[in-house]
This record gives structure tokens, C-alpha cells and sequence, in this order.
């Protein structure tokens, strides 16, 4: 049994630029090549926007882009932050607005030069320094070495490892079965460039586990979506993905990738929280799920997120890997398009175009079973969102 605004509103057109180290134009340039690309792609004009959802970390305005496509009135625009784990989110926020009549047409773009412009990877960004509530938490971290998300996450990644036996090999699973889905996708910077378990070992440590093949890219590029409801999605020319579920959370004594004070630092509550409310939503469970875009920024938080969505137990994540679970033609293909490890990082919204084409079944990997229902995730161990797009059957 499903409620709300689930299977009201449906993903109708995906595009993106190009996903390079170096994309040579502004961000506003690469945020309008992307939303015209997924216009173009719904068949949809830009005279019919009146809708955006974005990051907070957006450098590119919903006004700016507005001017710039000629888009006459805006309705409704919204962001949503916490970087990568709201990925999904600004999707929820567009299926409610079109599920409730505020707006028709809403878009979904990220846009950044990632790679040769700011890095992530780099340390805490010019705005951490802001002395703000927001930034508060950094002064517990810092101190220690956890300047990046890397060694925030690595924290996690070490106790995992110590409390259930796995392996940097483990972890390393996750980063070639990406890259072997991103060598058979031309869209994929990795494009061709597969990598064996040896070459994961023998890369070098950048946070103890965590070694460079463990972590993703930093990417120049955007990708953006449209989203209008179910009925109009089916009178467009691609098979509508349906947005079944879409969910937040934050968790008890949540903190930015650095939830440590609470009991268990290695359970991710938020997870467990939005999985709850995807199930209520969708009226289906993990078992129901086909195939899975999972938040990649680091390798040990796919085993994590394996977890807590269900798929397996507490510990069991290695085991369920190694039974080959995550291939194609697995229980769980996951990261068809070779991920933010493999295509190109940019903030998951990449990855949310590829579960739009895992339901349209034209994936460069698509599984040969029958796709009914996608779950998209966003990043983790931060405040949460995730997705589940539905066939329209």
C-alpha cells in the first residue's frame, strides 16, 4: 500500500555535459548545457520550466540559469544541504511540488568544476572557516587530523573493519567491480580503464584503510533532471521513471561525516531512517529491489549502505560481495554506470540519471532480469536521502 505523493511525479528527461579534469567554461556554462540536454531529452521546452531544486553548495542560481535559458517565471525553487547526502533529496522536493500543483516542470541540475576549480579533497573548504553554527563541528575534528572527508570517513572505515574482519580487499571489491562497469561506458571518465584487486592493493594509502582507488573522483561537469507528474511522463517519448519513494533522515547525535559520540559509530541510524520510509512509501522492501545506485564517494560506505538498507546483515556485507551478489547478473547489480569511482563525481545526481536509465533499460550495463524498482542513494554518514524509481507498470 503506497501514500503520499508516491508514483505522482516521474523522472522525464536526463542530460549532461561531458566529465572531464578540466572543462575549460564556467559552472553557469556547464549548469545550461545540462538542463537544456535534459530538456531536449523530455522533449520538453524551456518556456515550460517554473520549477528548481538544488544543492546549497550550488554555485550556479536558479535566477541566473532562468535568465540565461529563458525561462519566464519560477513558481517554486528550493535547496537542500549536506553535499552528498542530499543528493536524492532535491529530487523529493520536485516530486512534491508537482505531486501537490505547486509547479509543472521542476529541474534538478548540479553543476561545478569540481576537479579544476575547488577540490573536496583539498581540505576544508574557504567557508568552513566561517565562525557559524554550521561549522562548529570542525573544531572537535580538526584538531585530530580529520581535515578531509577521506580521513573522516577512514575513522569509520578502521572500526568496521576491526569489528567485523574486513579486509582492504573487501573494500577494493566495490572499486573494480566500478570500474569494470565504468571501462564499458563512453560517457565514463574511466572509460576503458579497468583495474584488478592487485592494482587497488598496490594504490597508495590516503587515510589509512582508505587508498586512492578506495576514493572517488573529483570531477568537472553537470548532469540535470526533469521531473513532471506520472501522467504527463507517459505521454513523453521515454518510459517515465517513477518516483515511488523518496525520503531524508537525520539521526540521533548526527554530525557531518563525523557522528561519533554515538554509541555505535559504525550503524548509520539516518540510513536505517530513510530506508524505513521508502519501504512505507513505495509499499515494497529490499527484497523488491532490482538493482541499486549506491553512494560511492568511499568504497567502505557501500558495505555500510548494504546494510542498513537490508540486503544483508550487520558484518555479512564482504560475504554478500564476494557470493557476487553486485554483478550483473547478481541479486543486487549495483553502479551500472561505474559510479562516482568510475564515471565522474558529481554530488550523485550522475547517479540518479543512471537509475532513470536502468528503468528505460538503456544502460551501457543493463541487467539482462526484468527492472521493476531502483534504489538511488546519496552520501553517507551525513544527514540522508535516497530514491526508488519504479517502471511504470
Amino acid at each position: 500500500m503506497t501514500r503520499g505523493f508516491s508514483r505522482q511525479a516521474a523522472i522525464a528527461g536526463i542530460g549532461a555535459t561531458e566529465f572531464s579534469k578540466n572543462s575549460g567554461r564556467s559552472e553557469w556554462q556547464l549548469a545550461c548545457e545540462s538542463v537544456i540536454a535534459a530538456l531536449d531529452d523530455a522533449h520538453i521546452e524551456a518556456e515550460e520550466v517554473n520549477g528548481f531544486a538544488l544543492f546549497t553548495m550550488e554555485n550556479n542560481p536558479e535566477i541566473a540559469v532562468a535568465r540565461a535559458l529563458g525561462i519566464p517565471e519560477l513558481t517554486f525553487f528550493s535547496r537542500i544541504p549536506h553535499g552528498g547526502g542530499g543528493a536524492c533529496a532535491p529530487v523529493q522536493q520536485a516530486a512534491l511540488a508537482v505531486a501537490s500543483g505547486v509547479a509543472d516542470v521542476v529541474v534538478v541540475y548540479r553543476a561545478f568544476n569540481e576537479r579544476s576549480g575547488h577540490r573536496f579533497g583539498a581540505g576544508p573548504p574557504p567557508f568552513a572557516y566561517n565562525a557559524s553554527t554550521d561549522q562548529e563541528y570542525r573544531n572537535w575534528i580538526n584538531p585530530y587530523g580529520l581535515l578531509t572527508p577521506a580521513q573522516q570517513e577512514a575513522f569509520l572505515a578502521k572500526l568496521y573493519m576491526h569489528k567485523y574482519g574486513a579486509t582492504s580487499a573487501d573494500f577494493g571489491q566495490i572499486s573494480v567491480l566500478s570500474r569494470k562497469h565504468a571501462a564499458n561506458n563512453p560517457k565514463a571518465w574511466f572509460y576503458e580503464r579497468p583495474i584488478t584487486i592487485e592494482d587497488h592493493q598496490n594504490s597508495r594509502m590516503i587515510a589509512d584503510p582508505i587508498r586512492l582507488l578506495d576514493c572517488c573522483q573529483e570531477s568537472d561537469g553537470g548532469q540535470a533532471l526533469v521531473i513532471v507528474s506520472a501522467e504527463r511522463a507517459r505521454d513523453l517519448p521515454h518510459k517515465p521513471a517513477i518516483i515511488s519513494g523518496a525520503a531524508q533522515g537525520v539521526g540521533p547525535q548526527q554530525i557531518s561525516m563525523s557522528s561519533y559520540y554515538r554509541e555505535d559509530i559504525d550503524s548509520m541510524p539516518e540510513v536505517e531512517l530513510v530506508a524505513r520510509q521508502l519501504w512505507d512509501q513505495a509499499g515494497i522492501g529490499p527484497d523488491d529491489i532490482d538493482a541499486a545506485i549506491l553512494y560511492d564517494a568511499f568504497t567502505p560506505m557501500v558495505l555500510l549502505q548494504l546494510e542498513e538498507y537490508g540486503f544483508c546483515g550487520r558484518g555479512e556485507a564482504k560475504d554478500f560481495i564476494a557470493d557476487g551478489n553486485l554483478e550483473l547478473d547478481g541479486r543486487l547489480p549495483i553502479n551500472t554506470h561505474g559510479g562516482q569511482l568510475g564515471e565522474g563525481y558529481i554530488h550523485g545526481v550522475n547517479g540518479i540519471a543512471e537509475g532513470v536509465r536502468l528503468i528505460r533499460g538503456t544502460s551501457t550495463n543493463q541487467p539482462t532480469k526484468t527492472l521493476d524498482n531502483v534504489l538511488v542513494t546519496g552520501g553517507s554518514p551525513v544527514p540522508h536521502s535516497a530514491l526508488v524509481l519504479s517502471a511504470d507498470r
